[in-house]
C-alpha cells in the first residue's frame, strides 16, 4: 500500500494544476487569478513532498518520475500559461498591434512548451543534482502568478502593454532552458564561508515579503540576479 502514497501526492499536484488552469481561464475578475496562484502554490507543496516521501518509504520508481514530470508540466507550465492567456486579453495594445489582439493570447502557451523542455532537460541532465541549470519551473510559475496577482492593476494600465508582456514572457522562456547556473538552497554545513550566497539570499528575501502578493515575484528575481553574481562571492573566487 505504501508504494502508492508518493504517486497519490503527485496526483494531488496534478489536480491542483488542473484547478489552477481552470481558474486562470475564467479570470474575468482578479479574484480568479488569486485562486489560480493559490492552487499553483498548493501544487508546489505537493511536488516538494512527493519525492521526499518516496525516498523515506524507499518506494521510488520510474513511473513515479514520469508522473511527477507530467504533473509539473500542468501545474508549472500550463497553469501559468493560462494566467498569461487571460492577461493578454486584458492588457492594453499599442495601435500597431491592434490587429493581433485576438491572436496574442495564444502565444502564452509558448511558455508551456518551454516548461516541458525544461523538465525533460532536468530529467536527463546529471549536472543538476546539487544545483540548477536554468530557472526551475516551480519558480517560473510562482513568479508569474505572484506578478499577475500583485501587479494586476499596473499590468492592465496604460503604463504597460502587450508588447512588453510578450518580450518579458520570452525572456523567462529563455531562462527556463538557458545554460545559467543557479544555486540550490541545500546546506551541507552552517558555515558562512561555504554558504555565503545562500545566507545573503535569505537576508535579501526579508524585505521582499513587504510586497505582499508580489513577494514571490520579487524573491525569484532576487534569486536569479544573485545567481548571476554568485561566482564573484564564491570561496574559490575569494582565494584568487
Amino acid at each position: 500500500m505504501k508504494r502508492h502514497i508518493p504517486n497519490t501526492i503527485t496526483c494531488c499536484n496534478l489536480i491542483c494544476g488542473c484547478i489552477a488552469t481552470g481558474a486562470a481561464f475564467q479570470a474575468t475578475v482578479p479574484a480568479n487569478y488569486f485562486w489560480a496562484i493559490v492552487f499553483i502554490l498548493a501544487g508546489a507543496i505537493f511536488d516538494f513532498f512527493d519525492g521526499m516521501v518516496a525516498r523515506l518509504l524507499g518506494v521510488s520508481s520510474p513511473i513515479g518520475k514520469e508522473l511527477d514530470s507530467l504533473a509539473d508540466v500542468v501545474t508549472f507550465g500550463v497553469a501559468p500559461s493560462a494566467m498569461l492567456f487571460s492577461l493578454f486579453r486584458e492588457v492594453q495594445y499599442p495601435e500597431f498591434m491592434l490587429s493581433l489582439r485576438y491572436i496574442m493570447p495564444y502565444t502564452a502557451f509558448i511558455m508551456a512548451a518551454f516548461s516541458a523542455l525544461r523538465l525533460a532537460k532536468f530529467n536527463l541532465d546529471t549536472r543538476q543534482s546539487t544545483s540548477f541549470i536554468g530557472l526551475p519551473t516551480p519558480a517560473n510559475a510562482l513568479f508569474w502568478g505572484s506578478l499577475i496577482v500583485g501587479q494586476h492593476a499596473f499590468l492592465i494600465s496604460g503604463k504597460f502593454n502587450a508588447l512588453f508582456l510578450f518580450l518579458f514572457m520570452l525572456l523567462f522562456c529563455f531562462l527556463l532552458v538557458a545554460e545559467l547556473p543557479l544555486f540550490a538552497l541545500k546546506f551541507k554545513n552552517l558555515s558562512w564561508t561555504d554558504n555565503k550566497v545562500k545566507y545573503i539570499f535569505l537576508l535579501g528575501c526579508i524585505p521582499c515579503f513587504l510586497l505582499a502578493e508580489s513577494c514571490f515575484a520579487a524573491i525569484i528575481l532576487w534569486y536569479v540576479l544573485l545567481s548571476i553574481v554568485a561566482p564573484l562571492l564564491s570561496p574559490a573566487h575569494d582565494n584568487c
